[in-house]
């Protein structure tokens, strides 16, 4: 079946496409009409542009949406630096401190936490680059048991956020307009616009992905053909939504707002008297979106081997190098594998990428689950040119198995961000969180067998000259 059965009913309507144009409003008249900056827009609002690229970028590339709200989002007190949360040099997720190291890791899921905020429960495990040049990627750990407070809202200027709900869900409310993410769903929260973060269901865990250069898109599809993988239709945006606490002025309001950005991988905060969530009419194509991953359209190999992971790629954020990802996000559904005299797991392996896995749900069909396995809230890092792949006892399986049509991971979800950066773990990732399994390497591979035979009566071919 190709939709998830959530046991969340959704609450939201949504406009669908990916990098679609899109417009929207409460109101009807409130889109300026063939043009975006009229002298006096309609019912007094203002006119703001939201530009997620350079002006002259490429057209196919340029992302922008004009928003018309009540006041714009210029009209605040100066920020501040705060010492809360978790990007001050002196916490363990500082990324200053990353440590680079070629052991493959392995964590067991990582602990709810019912005392944080989603921000407040962000913890950065890995991460490369510099968010000041736009180059790099971070990738995280939430953990959260309360709502943000009403009269709250964040945004981060580093990058676009990639959110993957794993357990618990998620009701995002951003300046353009409401997601309802529950597990086995994803949205992408674009650099720099506003949102607050609701849990009407209770705790939450999952993971994330901030991309500090240039923007996630579908990866191309070749000899595939024009349908398959992600499909453009299926991906939702919201509708406009807002509300009314303000003032007759910016800085009269009756409620303080506290907005937080992250900017350079440290939090600031300034308090405003009126909402940021008063964006009553938008159009355009940089907006948060969310999607679906029931309905990855999976192919695979109808004959023998084992296809590359590639074709399992949702999302991918494209280098300047053609071919190559600062960052793509591949799943791992339910898929029916038919391939003959083939080892039809994932083949051992040594990658120029980074992979990091979770598991939302279920269990991965080359690790085993269970306790000190792989299992869903926890995650494996594979870096650059680390050998990896099956367990001994998934490798002994799989090399016995019957090759009849078998249908893998029913009811299981895992994941992987890849990336070509060689990646660093945090103090938090490596000690604090204390999910670190220290035997992984050896329960995974320490009992792989030999089955090398010599073979008798043939001539071994030389390496030395004649």
């Amino acid at each position: 079946m190709p939709v998830t059965t959530f046991d969340f009913g959704e609450r939201y309507t949504y406009q669908n496409g990916f990098g679609s144009y899109l417009e929207t409003e409460v109101f009807q008249g409130a889109l300026p009409i063939g043009q975006n900056s009229p002298q006096k827009p309609p019912y007094g609002l203002y006119a703001e542009k939201l530009s997620g690229t350079a002006f002259t970028a490429p057209r196919h590339e340029n992302k922008q949406s004009w928003l018309y709200r009540v006041l714009p989002a210029c009209a605040h007190p100066p920020f501040a630096s705060t010492a809360d949360g978790p990007f001050k040099s002196d916490k363990p997720t500082d990324p200053a401190k990353l440590e680079y190291i070629p052991n493959q890791l392995r964590w067991d899921p990582f602990d709810h936490d019912d005392q944080t905020d989603f921000v407040s429960g962000l913890h950065l495990v890995a991460g490369a680059g510099d968010p000041t040049l736009k180059q790099g990627i971070g990738m995280y750990i939430y953990a959260a048991g309360k709502s943000m407070a009403e009269n709250s809202a964040f945004y981060s200027a580093d990058g676009d956020l990639l959110i993957v709900a794993q357990d618990g869900v998620l009701d995002i409310r951003t300046e353009l307009g409401w997601l309802l993410v529950r597990p086995m769903e994803i949205c992408v929260i674009p650099r720099g616009i506003k949102y607050q973060v609701h849990l009407p269901s209770g705790p939450v865990r999952g993971y994330a992905l901030e991309l500090y250069q240039g923007h996630f898109a579908l990866p191309e599809l070749g000899p595939i053909g024009s349908n398959c993988l992600a499909n453009a239709r299926d991906f939702q945006a919201p509708v406009a939504c807002y509300s009314e606490d303000f003032g007759p002025t910016a800085s009269e309001g009756s409620t303080a707002y506290t907005i937080t950005v992250k900017f350079n991988n440290s939090l600031f905060q300034t308090k405003q008297a009126h909402t940021p969530f008063d964006v009553v009419a938008w159009h355009g194509n940089y907006y948060p979106y969310k999607y679906d991953l029931g309905r990855f359209n999976t192919i695979g190999s109808i004959s023998y081997d084992h296809p590359d992971p590639s074709i399992f790629t949702v999302l991918s954020a494209p280098s300047d190098h053609p071919g190559t990802a600062v960052a793509d996000f591949v799943i791992f559904p339910p898929r029916w594998l038919v391939a003959e005299n083939t080892f039809r797991p994932p083949w051992y392996h040594r990658n120029t990428m980074s992979e990091f896995m979770g598991l939302i749900a279920g269990e991965y069909d080359a690790k085993k689950g269970g306790q000190g396995g792989f299992m869903p809230g926890g995650a494996s890092l594979h870096n650059v040119m680390s050998g990896h792949g099956p367990d001994a006892k998934s490798f002994e399986g799989a090399s016995n198995a019957e090759l009849k049509p078998a249908l893998v991971g029913k009811g299981s979800c895992a994941f992987m961000f890849e990336s070509c950066l060689m990646v660093g773990v945090t103090e938090w990732g490596l000690k604090m969180c204390k999910k670190v399994q220290e035997g992984y390497s050896e329960e995974s591979w320490g009992g792989v067998q030999v089955h090398w035979k010599k073979p008798e009566g043939v001539t071994a071919n030389s390496h030395l000259l004649k």
